[in-house]
C-alpha cells in the first residue's frame, strides 16, 4: 500500500474529510513519527508495532568486485517490531 493509497481508504472511510485534508493529516503523522525517531525517542503504536533507532557500529566490509578492504563508518538505522496483534492477523 502507497501513500496515496492509504489516503483513499480514508477519504473513503470518512466522508466528512477531503482528500487534502486526509493527506494533511497522514503528512503530520509521519513527520511526527521521524522527529520522534530523529530524537532517539520510540514510536509504540498499540496492535501494530514499535518503531526503534539501532545503531550499527563501523566494521570493515570488502568489495565483491574488488577484493579491497572498505570501511564503513558507524551508523543508525530505524527498525520495525511487530505487535502481537498484527503478526497474529497476518499469520491466520
Amino acid at each position: 500500500m502507497t501513500k496515496s493509497e492509504l489516503v483513499e481508504k480514508i477519504v473513503e472511510r470518512n466522508t466528512m474529510l477531503t482528500r487534502k485534508e486526509s493527506e494533511m493529516i497522514i503528512n503530520i503523522v509521519f513527520d511526527s513519527m521521524s522527529e520522534a525517531l530523529q530524537n532517539g525517542d520510540k514510536v509504540e503504536i498499540r496492535g501494530f508495532g514499535s518503531f526503534t533507532v539501532r545503531e550499527r557500529s563501523a566494521r570493515e566490509a570488502r568489495n565483491p568486485k574488488s577484493g579491497e578492504l572498505v570501511d564503513i563508518p558507524a551508523k543508525k538505522v530505524p527498525f520495525f517490531k511487530t505487535g502481537k496483534e498484527l503478526r497474529e492477523r497476518v499469520d491466520s
